[in-house]
């Protein structure tokens, strides 16, 4: 064990004990220089069976979080292997395991959980979203720290997975029975993100009931046959989350939220008292239509003072000095109209877009905004959903930013859904109808490629992947859409033929075709767009200037992969950078 007052890293004070596991102590640590405190957690070879495999999942779960970053997540900061020991220096949380609130309290209020359980949807709705998902796999009480300010801080890492395209099964199957999903335990295929959903289904029964699924009896009862004082809402959503076969349950964290925030419309009382507000409602109806033709005068006049202040309100959101003022701002001109589209790809343009940038926490800003609640009940989404057209445009948008923008480099399987939707829609201008058809086609099978044969030939993936795309990228695409959409689809695949240029001469494609399109995207942001003829210059002129630079790289690598005519290489260089 660590000795109390001594130095770990030449920097780490141990100060006390704050926790003792069966493998690990956890000391309380000050970074001295710094003025912080830190936690660090202390696993020793001594005593311990299978080190080496413990060592190495202590070294999985620190290299995962260190290149994560969410509120509901705790920060990495050091790890130092000491031959007999490994120390991981961690955030130190404040707070108590809601493990350790339940043994103390027993069960908790339904509020408390419903807002919980919001919250680790919206943490795992993050790591099931990274390039490659992870799988948590282990949620239970014990691994939830509950701060004093009411926040959750997810805890424990070390039997997340990364989810692998077209994976049988799991290597190892890891998770603790009662709370664990059947496919965890072998013949069920490998675990995805419903295998989380399970394990949260199995939390909340704990947590709302008191009684630990770990002890008889062991059948997940209905919540209410433990406390009748339980909404039928929740019962229903613990339920669908936990059923055995994983295709009856939800298929991902934002539908388990959606019911979460729409828990009380899945009451039988609420359906019952909705019963009763019709027939009133119909009672009222005659009254109504004659306070209607009065109305429909004042109506109108009030149509145009709302179409000012709405526009009112966008103006006002770009002219707010944080980011948080903007939000907000954005939010009252959103509910004052929520079937336009307006706001919405305002602030995704002006605001999360304006560095180029759409970061997981301005994603995070977007959907809270899309799930609140309108007057009516519904959420803003589904306010939006009434107008096809608008919401066809927003998805299209919305779409795209994942797909090219999101934190950096662009998420496809987060565009999927938007995609789609766009694709799908009947009310969409036919070239972003179509360039939407074409990009979810590659966002369904993108992070197979150099993860899984999916032709049958890996090399002929690259070649499919590079016909999609210049597919994509084909026609008047600044006509067409506009000037950024243009930026964001060369940037993409300017970046493509710096990443695959190999790959794609592999799978047969020419030497030409690619220093052609690079050729071509150069004479396009030279000739034919003009950031001061756009709405927003210098976002543009940030667009080409990147996009400058990557063709450089791009034709460097394009010169590499066919260097073995020295004329093709030097011919590749001089091409780009006249």
């Amino acid at each position: 064990m660590l000795e109390i007052g001594s130095y770990i890293g030449d920097k780490y004070k141990i100060l006390n004990v704050i926790g003792r596991g069966g493998m690990s102590t956890v000391y309380l640590a000050m970074n001295e220089r710094a003025n912080k405190q830190w936690a660090v957690k202390e696993v020793r070879r001594e005593g311990v069976e299978n080190y080496e495999i413990i060592r190495e999942s202590l070294i999985r779960e620190t290299e995962m979080l260190k290149k994560l970053k969410h509120e509901n997540l705790p920060s990495i900061v050091d790890v130092l292997d000491e031959g007999d020991c490994i120390l991981v220096v961690m955030d130190y949380i404040e707070g108590v395991t809601l493990d350790q609130v339940m043994k103390e309290r027993g069960a908790q209020s339904e509020k408390d959980v419903i807002n919980w359980a919001s919250q680790l949807c919206n943490v795992f709705m993050y790591l099931h979203t990274q390039k490659m998902p992870i799988i948590y796999r282990d949620l239970k009480p014990a691994n939830i720290m509950l701060k004093p300010d009411g926040k959750i801080v997810l805890i424990d890492f070390g039997t997340a997975r990364y989810y692998k395209e077209g994976a049988d099964h799991d290597t190892t199957t890891l998770g603790t029975k009662g709370y664990a999903a059947p496919e965890q335990f072998g013949g069920w295929g490998q675990t995805d993100v419903r295998t989380d959903i399970y394990c949260l289904g199995k939390t909340l029964h704990h947590l709302v009931t008191g009684h630990d699924p770990c002890e008889p009896p062991y059948e997940i009862y209905p919540i209410r046959h433990w406390d009748a004082s339980l909404s039928e809402g929740l019962e229903k959503i613990i339920e669908k989350c936990t059923q055995v076969n994983p295709d009856k349950r939800y298929q991902s964290c934002s539908e388990v939220l959606a019911a979460l925030n729409h828990s009380a419309e899945l009451d039988h009382n609420y359906r019952h008292e909705l019963k009763i507000n019709a027939v009133i409602f119909g009672v009222t109806a005659t009254l109504a239509f004659v306070c209607l033709l009065i109305a429909s005068v004042f109506n109108r006049m009030a149509g145009a003072l709302e179409d000012r202040g709405y526009s009112s309100y966008i103006e006002e959101a770009k002219g707010e000095l944080t980011k948080e003022d903007q939000i907000n701002t954005f939010l009252k001109a959103i509910r004052m109209n929520p079937t336009s589209d307006t706001a919405y790809i305002e602030l995704l343009d002006s605001i999360f877009l304006e560095d180029g940038n759409y970061d997981p926490e301005e994603d995070l800003a977007l959907r809270q905004i899309l799930l609140t609640e309108w007057d009516d009940g519904k959420t803003l989404e589904e306010k939006l959903s009434e107008k096809p057209e608008e919401y066809a445009e927003f998805a299209y948008k919305l779409g795209l930013d994942y797909y090219y923008a999101y934190d950096g480099t662009g998420n496809k399987q987060m565009a999927l859904k938007w995609l789609k939707v766009a694709a799908e829609s009947k009310d969409l201008a036919g070239g972003s109808r179509s360039r939407a058809e074409k990009l979810s086609k590659i966002a369904g099978y993108y992070q197979k490629l150099g993860q899984v044969d999916f032709t049958g030939d890996s090399e002929a993936g690259y070649k499919t992947l590079w016909e999609d795309m210049t597919e994509v990228a084909s026609g008047d695409i600044v006509k067409e859409d506009n000037a950024t959409t243009a930026l964001m689809i060369y940037r993409e695949l300017v970046h493509q033929i710096y990443a695959n240029a190999l790959h794609f001469r592999n799978a047969g494609v020419e030497y030409s075709d690619m220093s052609g399109w690079l050729s071509r995207i150069k004479h396009i942001i030279e000739d034919d767009i003009d950031e001061s003829a756009e709405s927003n210059p210098e976002q543009i002129k940030a667009l080409k200037e990147t996009l400058s630079d990557d063709m450089l790289y791009a034709g460097k690598s394009l010169s590499n992969a066919f260097s073995e005519s020295a004329a093709v290489s030097t011919e590749a260089e001089d091409e780009i950078s006249e």
